[in-house]
């Protein structure tokens, strides 16, 4: 996984693909993958990280491919979606604030 140097401010990407039992529409918002997943510093190590499935929000960003789902792992402090494109990362959550990506 490659990932930016620098990250742009953090935006937030509303999708109406999927809501909860509220009716709330899905919020993604994107995070800065340095602060998401471990061991970023090693430079030519490959990062081993477990995708769980896509989903069917595309990346707001690319719109060139569904986000995967990242769940916590040893070398992954937040479970986030990733877009395997563009290396971006996002939270997950709806508009009352409720996280998505949790259980």
């Amino acid at each position: 996984m490659t990932l930016p140097e620098t990250m742009s401010p953090p935006q937030q990407y509303p999708t109406r693909q999927r809501r909860n039992d509220a009716g709330d529409c899905l919020v993604l918002s994107e995070l800065n993958p340095r602060m998401v997943v471990d061991h970023m510093d090693d430079e030519g190590q490959p990062l081993h990280v477990l995708t769980f499935g896509s989903v069917r929000e595309l990346c707001p960003k690319c719109q060139s491919g569904h986000l995967k789902l990242v769940l916590r792992q040893s070398s992954v402090r937040v479970a986030h979606l990733f877009c395997a494109d563009c290396a971006s990362c996002y939270d997950a959550h709806y508009s009352n604030g409720t996280p998505a990506l949790t259980i």
